[in-house]
């Protein structure tokens, strides 16, 4: 008979138990259904790009003094590097630099390495093409700054979901919420 009690006891604790767990997936569920949507319309509104973000690399050709440490610290060695070395002045003058967005992986690498910062990352993502040889940038290409999205008058800009707004139309992110 004892068997049989504990075995009802058991099937009791594991009832209450699951009941338990659809009960706390059920709060979640709720909590959720309170919020807002978050749904951009993208051609027309873009968020605002976070202050690391690693988007295309911007290039100054006066700065570079070919080194290739940038290809060196690649890990798919995909920047190329054209240069010459002058015999009189006894330095390398570059030629050509190009990086293949269609390959390259955003890694930051070749930004964080440069000696002379040269290289940066801007804010741009829209890199998308019909075809895949636009995707190759030369000096000239990887040297326009490209426009900043809060500039752009056109857009209407979407605040990232860190920011919250407060009384009077101010906007703090996480970092002011804590000291404020």
């Amino acid at each position: 008979m004892f068997p049989m009690v504990t075995g009802f006891m058991n099937y009791g604790q594991q009832t209450i138990r699951a009941a338990r767990y659809i009960g706390q997936s059920f709060i979640i569920t709720l909590s959720h259904a309170n919020r807002l949507p978050v749904t951009i319309q993208y051609p027309y509104e873009k968020s605002i790009t976070s202050e690391r973000f690693r988007g295309r690399i911007h290039f100054e050709f006066d700065k570079c003094i070919a080194c290739e440490v940038c290809v060196r610290v690649c890990p798919i060695d995909l920047p190329v590097v054209d240069w010459r070395f002058e015999g009189d002045i006894k330095k390398k003058q570059l030629l050509n630099y190009s990086i293949d967005f269609g390959v390259c992986i955003f890694c930051g690498n070749c930004v964080e390495y440069c000696p002379t910062n040269c290289l940066s990352m801007t804010e741009e993502y829209e890199l998308s093409t019909y075809d895949r040889h636009e995707l190759n940038y030369n000096q000239i290409a990887l040297g326009r700054l490209p426009m900043s999205v809060i500039g752009d008058y056109t857009i209407q800009t979407v605040m990232n979901s860190t920011q919250i707004k407060i009384d009077k139309g101010k906007y703090l992110d996480s970092k002011t919420i804590t000291n404020y």
